[in-house]
């Protein structure tokens, strides 16, 4: 860079100068550049343990940032990518904010990857204040916990709007239902906000639809308008898929 101002950067590259004007509407990223309204940065919170970078780790597979899925403390060695310090590999926790980006349906999604442990809260407190929403992560163990609370309170002091994802349903002792109670009751916040509970009803119904399709049992309980309960539905799922 030879000159830089509020509208333009002059650039040498390959013996030549080359003036590029900003857009104020756009921002490089690492994956190009993007329009302002294409960019989204998300954080993930939580308490400590709860699966924060193992998710990260999903998000970034399925997205197809990543190739390979590695475990935090896997026996392959190579340690979670958020993880990048050795301590961090060692303990099995993190110690430092980490960021990455990802691309989903033409959205630039910046991810930023929090500590659970209290000692590092900071971090959470820094990252909070560039993050356009976040994930909070409950364990389906150990439910809403103090570093849960802590974050909770971080995220509504710097008005980031965030979503609850309920995570480890496959651990031994897992209790979702005890996960939701304690969130409505400990931070508050039910598990459909009500702006969204005539939509999420709507959509629940177009699912039972689809399910009585596919289902002969069900499907003659829709034809005879008989509502059905969560049992009939976790039958006739588990009969059809």
């Amino acid at each position: 860079v030879i000159y830089c101002d509020s509208s333009s950067v002059t650039v040498l590259s390959a013996g030549k100068l080359t003036e590029r004007k900003w857009d104020r509407n756009c921002r490089t990223c690492s994956s190009g550049v993007f329009p302002n309204e294409r960019i989204r940065n998300i954080g993930i919170s939580a308490h400590i343990d709860s699966g924060k970078t193992t998710l990260t780790e999903r998000v970034l597979y399925y997205t197809g940032r990543i190739a390979e899925i590695h475990e935090v403390k896997g026996k392959d060695g190579v340690g979670a990518t958020m993880d990048s310090m050795e301590l961090e590999r060692q303990r099995g926790i993190t110690i430092q904010s980490a960021a990455t980006y990802t691309m989903w349906k033409n959205h630039n999604i910046n991810i930023i990857d929090t500590p659970g442990h209290v000692d590092f809260t900071i971090e959470v407190e820094r990252a909070l204040r560039v993050l356009d929403g976040a994930v909070l992560v409950l364990c389906a163990v150990g439910g809403v916990q103090c570093q849960t609370m802590t974050v909770n309170r971080q995220m509504k002091r710097y008005n980031v709007p965030f979503l609850t994802f309920i995570n480890k349903l496959d651990r031994m002792g897992a209790n979702p239902s005890r996960a939701l109670q304690q969130m409505s009751q400990s931070i508050r916040y039910d598990e459909i906000p009500a702006d969204f509970r005539a939509e999420a009803a709507d959509r629940r119904q177009e699912l039972v639809e689809c399910v009585a399709n596919a289902d002969e049992t069900l499907g003659e309980m829709f034809l005879e308008e008989k509502v059905p309960t969560k049992e009939d539905l976790k039958v006739s799922v588990l009969r059809e898929f």
